[in-house]
């Protein structure tokens, strides 16, 4: 079983910055596919960004050049580091993992966390 433990979320007002951090297991960072994923009322779940174990990056377009996607092998952590942020980007933010390589495919990732808030304000 893959624990995975999202921090990091909260309200901020457009334009802003929030940095999102997925805690995981030993080896899950540096050996999974890994991303983010964001719910938002009355919305499909979107993929955000993710990355694999050869560090393989994949974005949204809605988020290309304001989201960052990285991971600290050595912490075992996942983090999106999230600028310019818009009252779009509001929704509820889900680590995932996997051991295939899942890219923004949600149905692929089995592992999930429990979310973090975030809120951008106009």
């Amino acid at each position: 079983q893959v624990q995975l433990v999202e921090s990091g979320g909260g309200s901020v007002q457009a334009g802003g910055s929030l940095r999102l951090s997925c805690a995981a297991p030993r080896d899950t960072v540096s050996a999974y596919s890994m991303a983010w994923f964001r719910l938002a009322p009355a919305k499909e779940r979107e993929g955000v960004a993710a990355i694999d174990w050869v560090g393989l990056i994949r974005y949204a377009d809605s988020v290309k050049g304001r989201f960052t996607i990285s991971r600290d092998i050595r912490n075992n952590t996942l983090t999106l580091q999230m600028n310019s942020l818009k009252p779009e980007d509001t929704a509820m933010y889900y680590c995932a993992a996997d051991a295939r390589r899942c890219a923004l495919d949600s149905p692929c990732y089995n592992y999930w966390g429990q979310g973090t808030q975030v809120t951008v304000s106009s």
